[in-house]
C-alpha cells in the first residue's frame, strides 16, 4: 500500500507564499482560486502580527487539502467525482462534477473552491504543466498533490520550490521514509483531528 502525504515544519515556514504560487503555475490555477494558502495565525490580515509593539509574534499555518484517509467530502458526493486514488490521494473527476458544492460544504478545511464563472488566468492563457486538466466553469477543484507529477515518482512542486525546505513529501505507509521518520521525530499533528476526518498531512512545531 502506498499513503502519499505532506509534512509540514512550520519552525521553517516564512511565509513567503513561494509554495502556493508554486502550486498556481504548476497546476494552471485561476486567479482568485488558491488551491494552496499561508494563513497568518491569529490575524484577520496577511502577514499580521499577534500581540501589542514590542511584544510581538507571528506564525504561518500553510493550508490545502489535506487528502483525508476519512474524507468527508468522498462521503458526500453524490456523483463520486471526489474519491481517494491507489495512491491515497484525494481527487476530483471532473466530467464527474455536477457542481453542487456539497464537498466544499462538508470540508472542515475550506480546501476547496469553485468556478462560478469562466476561469481567469493573468497572463490570459494556460500556464504550467500541460498534462494537468483544464477545469470548466462550474467544478470544485483543489489541490490534487500534483498528481500528474507524483504518478511520475515526482515531489509536488510546492515541495520543490519551498525554499527553506518546509515541506516533506512521501508514504506515510513506509515507516522508515523521510516523511514517516520526521513526524515520529517531532511529534507531528494534524488539523481539527477530532473531527476524525484522518488527515494525511501533518504539521510540526
Amino acid at each position: 500500500m502506498t499513503k502519499l502525504a505532506l509534512a509540514i515544519d512550520k519552525r521553517r515556514c516564512i511565509g513567503c507564499h513561494t509554495c502556493a504560487n508554486a502550486c498556481k503555475m504548476q497546476n494552471n490555477v485561476p486567479m482568485g482560486m488558491p488551491w494552496n494558502r499561508v494563513i497568518t495565525e491569529g490575524c484577520e490580515v496577511m502577514d499580521g502580527a499577534v500581540g501589542t509593539y514590542p511584544n510581538l509574534t507571528r506564525s504561518y499555518l500553510p493550508l490545502a487539502c489535506q487528502h483525508c484517509e476519512n474524507a468527508a467530502c468522498e462521503r458526500v458526493c453524490p456523483t463520486g467525482a471526489t474519491y481517494k486514488d491507489e495512491m491515497g490521494r484525494v481527487e476530483i473527476d471532473y466530467d464527474k462534477c455536477i457542481g453542487c458544492r456539497m464537498c466544499m460544504a462538508a470540508c472542515p478545511y475550506n480546501a476547496r473552491v469553485f468556478n462560478w464563472n469562466e476561469p481567469t488566468r493573468d497572463p490570459d492563457f494556460n500556464y504550467g504543466d500541460s498534462r494537468v486538466p483544464v477545469r470548466p466553469k462550474g467544478v470544485a477543484e483543489k489541490c490534487t498533490l500534483c498528481k500528474e507529477r507524483t504518478d511520475e515518482g515526482e515531489a509536488p512542486m510546492c515541495v520543490v520550490c519551498c525554499p527553506t525546505r518546509a515541506r516533506i513529501f512521501g508514504d506515510l505507509d513506509d515507516p522508515q521514509s523521510q516523511i514517516s521518520q520526521a513526524i515520529k521525530a517531532h511529534n507531528g499533528y494534524v488539523l481539527l483531528e477530532d473531527y476524525g476526518t484522518k488527515p494525511q498531512v501533518h504539521y510540526f512545531n
